[in-house]
């Protein structure tokens, strides 16, 4: 069975101090028992299942909303909140007490319900017994104090050691990511400067290969000047032969000349070798000339080139 013990306030004598004992077996909806006493006299009464769905159907209510409300009426205690009212009228001559409880509303109240309880013969006993009620109660929240107390000291053992803990893991964690700084800026400085090197590689094979470029380029200008200078050549040769000739007479006239000349020294080779020699020095400055111009102007595109090549790689 069991039991609950609250202080009420009657409304018709707020002075005057009563204990209301409800006990039940298995719930308060199946019938409860009630011990009213105010320390010197003592009533006794039982409220029924049926009486119980009585009450409930005279307010229209539905039974476990009105069961709800009988707990917190008489067990919960929250008449101090002034939510419920009670009501004590004492009947000496027939040995009788009168108890009604209400709920509070804004507008009114209503009443949830009332019986007579019967007097006590011997209220010794009931205050005896209510006295031992608050003691085994009393009893039992000692136990589980106590039995609260070490499991908050047990509490605080285990969040001490889990705070220390949480410290070696916090500087664990500080270490571990220290370490990995550290190795992290040792690689990305490798990664530069295998970043650099290879720039650099780079930036030398641009220039070997534009260097090489040109050098083909001069080859190939100073091989088309040479076959130039081949052509013009033999052109010059083959002229001034003609031109010598045609400036020399005859074979009939040569012979008739020189058999009705006097004995004077040829003139012709000397003449030749003179044209020749004349010839030669001039196509040679042409050659010169034209060599120089070539060359000055593969050096200017082969500049520019390298020019272009770096603002590339740049950009």
């Amino acid at each position: 069975m069991e039991k609950t013990l609250i202080r009420i306030h009657p409304v018709s004598d707020p002075e005057a101090v009563y204990f209301l004992q409800v006990s039940w077996e298995k719930d308060v909806s199946s019938g409860f028992g009630i011990i009213l006493t105010d320390g010197e006299r003592a009533w006794t009464g039982t409220v029924s299942e049926a009486e119980i769905s009585r009450e409930a159907a005279d307010m229209e209510m539905n039974r476990e909303k009105y069961v709800e409300e009988l707990k917190k009426a008489l067990i919960l205690g929250e008449e101090s909140a002034g939510k419920y009212n009670f009501t004590v009228s004492v009947d000496e001559e027939n040995a009788q007490c009168h108890f009604s409880y209400e709920r509070n509303l804004r507008d009114g109240s209503f009443r949830l319900g009332s019986l007579k309880l019967q007097k006590v013969p011997c209220p010794a006993d009931v205050v005896r017994e209510l006295i031992g009620y608050c003691l085994d109660c009393l009893g039992g929240l000692q136990v589980k104090n106590e039995h609260l107390q070490k499991e908050n000291e047990r509490l605080f053992c285990d969040l001490s050691d889990v705070e220390k803990r949480l410290e070696k893991c916090v500087e664990a964690k500080e270490e571990l990511e220290g370490d990995l700084y550290n190795r992290f800026v040792l690689v990305l400085n490798e990664k530069k400067m295998k970043i650099r090197n290879l720039q650099k590689l780079l930036n030398e094979a641009k220039e070997s290969a534009v260097d090489t470029h040109c050098a083909r380029d001069s080859i190939a200008t100073t091989q088309m000047a040479t076959e130039k200078e081949n052509d013009y050549d033999g052109s010059t040769e083959e002229e001034s032969e003609n031109l010598i000739q045609s400036s020399l007479p005859s074979a009939p006239e040569r012979r008739d000349s020189l058999l009705g000349s006097p004995d004077v020294i040829g003139t012709a080779p000397r003449r030749k070798r003179r044209q020749r020699t004349v010839n030669s020095a001039g196509t040679e400055a042409k050659i010169a000339t034209y060599e120089t111009e070539m060359l000055a102007k593969e050096n200017l595109k082969c500049e520019q080139k390298k020019r272009m090549d770096l603002f590339t790689f740049h950009i």
